[in-house]
């Protein structure tokens, strides 16, 4: 697994969901990481994916504002997001330090409204 770094050489990963892209960054570069070179179990991989798929769910696409229970549906989502960086950090050991990055689009949509 490379990233942008001078050296490519990760040693810190962020977990952090965004719209179309792995949930998965170098914490150094900001580099966008594929998701399947994570030396992670399947099971982890699989939950990540669907944790990213949810990424939004609070946020009225079409209308371009927050959804009427958008604040807990996010708070419900970086919980997970939380919970999924612990569970990829014991998987990988001392080999990278995980970081999570919450989503905060949602106070964006309130404070917009």
């Amino acid at each position: 697994m490379e990233c942008c770094c001078e050296n490519m050489k990760i040693y810190e990963l962020k977990l952090e969901a965004d719209v179309d892209t792995d949930p998965v960054w170098c914490n150094r570069c900001g580099c966008n990481l594929e998701l399947d070179e994570l030396p992670i179990s399947l099971e982890q991989k699989e939950k990540l994916r669907d944790w990213a798929v949810q990424y939004g769910e609070w946020i009225d696409w079409d209308n371009d504002k927050l959804c009427e229970n958008g604040l807990e549906l996010e708070k419900e989502h970086n919980q997970m997001g939380q919970s999924l960086s612990s569970k990829i950090q014991k998987e990988v050991g001392d080999s990278y330090r995980v970081s999570f990055s919450p989503s905060r689009s949602a106070r964006h949509y309130l404070n917009n409204d």
